[in-house]
């Protein structure tokens, strides 16, 4: 006899657990911003720290110096004792003793700042253990919970589904997190820190035109024009990894030669050509857009897993589908072991399915990889 379940007692609960989880998650969130705000104070501090100790190494090899000048001197007052004045003679041993309690006090606030400087180093680390764990923590229950959530209403036929789909499912999720991840990761150490410095740096000018003059402060001023041209390419950098405009703008065969020119910029070492043969037609953006995310994909793989130092991707236009073939000299790999287990592979499949293409592979063990895809055209009116 069939188990029933109270559905609204089942919903309940289950919306409790995600609120939970939500909660938790804004608690790990605040955990790490806070921490992360710390790290940042605390590395301030041990610049300063840092700053200290070398000015006070510095003045203590100083008073060394004059120490030993001192020394000698006493050495001269002793050995001519008799024929110097009291006066002198005692000028003498009052300075040997004065810069002798100032060496003594400059070597014991030296090793206060050496003892500070080591405390914030172990501290820093431990925020950093406590910064990344928090990330991951937190990583996890964006996994979990997206899975929830995506899967929670179609439970019944989720169950039915075959072990490979569901683990298909719970890996494009993680793959979503950790771009997620990081992108903002990308965005934080390039733009993001970039227009910190532009405010410091403003900040600077403003200081530099007051106590140094205009001539000093335009010299700033280009300093400041730079890093703003740096960090507009960064940004601009981030969005065509996200998805290149000129796709929309261009087509797709001018858009693969520049992700190709840039790939084999990014990628010292690793030779990249394109050739496109036939008559090049406008396919719907969502055609062109697959057939962009498989090359870049196949290429990914190929530099990243193969090592591939030369690729190939040709490009060819007949009546009634469009071919692409990529091939790489890489590494290769056993085609019986890695199909079913590649993420890599399985989103390709995916994305051809989408387009009522086909794909097929051949590789081996040190020969390297060769992709083709078959894509049937559909041409925009």
């Amino acid at each position: 006899m069939a188990k029933k379940y109270d559905v609204k007692a089942l919903d309940s609960i289950f919306g409790d657990v995600l609120d939970r989880m939500e909660s938790s998650k804004q608690d790990i969130f605040v955990i790490s911003e806070q921490s992360r705000q710390s790290y940042e104070d605390m590395k301030n501090e041990l610049e300063d720290v840092r700053s200290n100790i070398t000015r006070i190494v510095k003045a203590g090899d100083l008073l060394e110096d004059k120490t030993r000048a001192a020394r000698r001197r006493l050495a001269e007052v002793s050995k001519f004792f008799d024929t110097l004045s009291e006066n002198q003679v005692s000028q003498a041993y009052e300075q040997a003793n004065r810069l002798q309690v100032q060496l003594a006090e400059n070597r014991a606030e030296e090793k206060q700042y050496r003892q500070k400087r080591d405390r914030l180093q172990r501290r820093l680390q431990s925020l950093l253990q406590t910064i990344e764990r928090a990330e991951h923590l937190a990583n996890r229950l964006n996994v979990t919970i997206s899975y929830l959530t995506s899967n929670y209403e179609d439970v019944g036929e989720a169950i039915d589904k075959a072990k490979l789909k569901q683990d298909y499912s719970l890996r494009i999720i993680e793959a979503q997190e950790e771009e997620r991840k990081r992108l903002s990761r990308e965005i934080h150490d390039g733009p993001a820190q970039m227009m910190a410095n532009v405010l410091l740096r403003s900040d600077l000018i403003e200081r530099t035109y007051r106590e140094k003059g205009p001539e000093l402060a335009f010299q700033e001023i280009k300093s400041l024009k730079e890093m703003v041209r740096d960090a507009l390419t960064e940004v601009r950098r981030i969005i065509y990894d996200l998805r290149p405009m000129a796709l929309d703008d261009l087509g797709l065969v001018p858009t693969l030669k520049k992700y190709l020119e840039t790939t084999e910029d990014y990628n010292k070492g690793t030779k990249l050509y394109f050739q496109s043969n036939g008559n090049e037609v406008r396919l719907p953006s969502n055609y062109e857009t697959a057939i962009f995310r498989l090359v870049q994909e196949a290429i990914t793989n190929a530099v990243r897993h193969g090592k591939a130092s030369q690729i190939e991707v040709k490009v060819e236009w007949l009546k009634n589908h469009v071919t692409l073939i990529v091939k790489d000299n890489g590494a290769g790999f056993d085609q019986s072991i890695v199909k079913n287990q590649s993420f890599g592979l399985l989103g390709m499949k995916e994305r051809i399915e989408l387009v009522n293409g086909e794909f097929f592979i051949n590789s081996s063990p040190g020969n390297g990889t060769v992709l083709m895809f078959q894509i049937p055209l559909e041409t925009e009116s």
